[in-house]
């Protein structure tokens, strides 16, 4: 494959886990630039080596991007194509890139994205939460007040969000999404996307943070949290004649038709973000409404 005009820079993503994942226009872009900006020489080298790849590389990471973006801006403006890669997955997405991208693109070189893996997006995909909406928060501060504080300021964010987390911090930081959202909260965390030992774990908060605490697999390896968005405020016009959230209300009459009422409680609560006492309490009564009529 022909890589095309001179002094362009390639985003590449590459596999999360799986080699599989690798895709062919990938390593035709690898093979055949000038130059790979990788995050860790000896993590890419490997990679590299698997697919039978020889193109130099150069590293580029979070304590030296700013010095490394200025040469390679450089290259670029020499005639070099240049791939950027990170360790796994997609650059700049909570890894180093994001300072080369500007840098290319204010000196007007072309950028192209070469698309791939992704873990914010595949554990997304699996979560089994809302996903026509979401909010991507990477990596929350590592001390416990300032994650706090930064999960208080997403405490009313009804999108679905999606967060990165080291694996010895992460029953830690489940604890304190239950403290500030509310053990009731729906949650997914993904663990090891990809990879030999991949495991997902749902259910509310405080399950998770229970489970957490007694699987000693839990907090090993890559870690991804999808967590259920707070439930919307409900319009006036939403709202049933009771006085009751109209989504709700219509969301289990279907499934209380069709399923027993604990599931069909659960599943109404994830679809319209009510809490889960609060959609079975409802189910209940909606449930005994129907019998007293019938």
């Amino acid at each position: 494959m022909a890589i095309g005009p001179a002094g362009r820079l390639y985003v590449v993503a590459t596999p999360i886990g799986n080699l599989g994942d690798m895709s062919s226009r990938a390593r035709e872009v690898l093979q055949s630039c000038s130059l790979i900006a990788a995050e860790d020489t000896r993590h890419t080298g490997v990679l590299l080596k698997a697919f039978g790849i020889q193109t130099p590389l150069l590293s580029l990471h979070e304590h030296n991007e700013h010095q490394r973006a200025g040469e390679i801006i450089e290259r670029l403006g020499q005639g070099a194509s240049v791939a950027l890669v990170s360790d796994a997955g997609t650059p700049a997405i909570s890894d180093p890139g994001f300072e080369l991208v500007r840098a290319a693109a204010a000196a007007g070189f072309e950028i192209v994205a070469v698309p791939g893996p992704c873990a914010a997006i595949a554990a997304l995909s699996i979560g089994a939460l809302p996903t026509d909406r979401f909010c991507f928060e990477g990596f929350l501060p590592s001390r416990g007040a300032a994650r706090r504080r930064r999960l208080q300021s997403l405490a009313t964010e009804v999108r679905t969000l999606v967060l990165y987390e080291a694996p010895h911090r992460v029953r830690e930081t489940l604890e304190d999404c239950a403290a500030v959202f509310g053990g009731e909260r729906s949650a997914m965390v993904a663990r090891e996307i990809t990879k030999m030992h991949e495991a997902t774990y749902r259910g509310p908060l405080r399950d998770l943070v229970a489970r957490a605490g007694a699987d000693a697999d839990f907090g090993r390896g890559e870690i991804v949290l999808v967590l259920a968005g707070a439930p919307q405020p409900l319009a006036d016009d939403d709202r049933g004649a009771d006085g009751h959230d109209g989504a709700l209300d219509r969301a289990l009459k279907i499934l209380l038709a069709e399923l027993p009422l604990k599931q069909a409680a659960r599943l109404a609560a994830q679809i319209t973000g009510a809490r889960d006492n609060e959609a079975y309490k409802r189910a209940l009564h909606l449930k005994q409404e129907s019998a007293s009529h019938s």
